[in-house]
């Protein structure tokens, strides 16, 4: 069985500047980890939010690097320089909107703040492309709330087939697939 690569993208302008120490990325990794057990390598970001430089590493890790996943953490609010979303939807040619609204309902059950958070998915070829908040601890919480669901996406996309552990989450399949 191959390596899938994954790519984990932080999206900060100041940890990309080193004023402070990129822990979204790694929560990712580190949930992707607890998550699945098909063999996985993270192609790992960091940068700035900017649209273009977003864009460029979305499509770089869909295409050139060929990542059937690609998770982003930061951007997403409501501030000016928040612009995740839009670089998505920029390269994407489907949006997964369900994938933030059960990333929004999840998190709502703990922070009121939830709703100002503008996560999304799309699609980029045979990529699933997933916008994650920046904090950890909602990293893991929406990674919980979607992650059933992102296998049998990218089976639909034409990816490879991604196993998960089951006592972690079970990705769901129709009896069929």
């Amino acid at each position: 069985m191959s390596i899938v690569r994954i790519g984990i993208v932080t999206i900060s302008d100041r940890a990309s500047r080193g004023v402070y120490i990129d822990r979204g990325g790694p929560a990712i990794a580190e949930e992707l980890g607890r998550i699945l057990t098909t063999p996985w390598q993270a192609e790992t970001r960091l940068i700035a939010d900017e649209q273009p430089l977003i864009e460029t590493a979305l499509i770089e890790l869909c295409q050139s690097i060929g990542c059937p996943l690609v998770v982003t953490t930061g951007g997403t609010g409501p501030a000016p320089r928040d612009v995740t979303p839009e670089a998505t939807e920029a390269v994407c040619t489907k949006m997964m909107p369900g994938f933030g609204e059960a990333m929004r309902a999840a998190s709502l059950k703990s922070v009121p703040t939830a709703i100002l958070s503008r996560q999304t998915a799309g699609i980029l070829g045979q990529s699933l492309i997933i916008n994650l908040p920046g904090k950890p601890a909602a990293i893991a919480e929406c990674l919980a709330a979607i992650f059933a669901a992102v296998p049998y996406c990218i089976d639909l996309i034409g990816g490879p087939r991604l196993e998960t552990n089951p006592a972690v989450i079970r990705a769901f399949r129709p009896k069929n697939a």
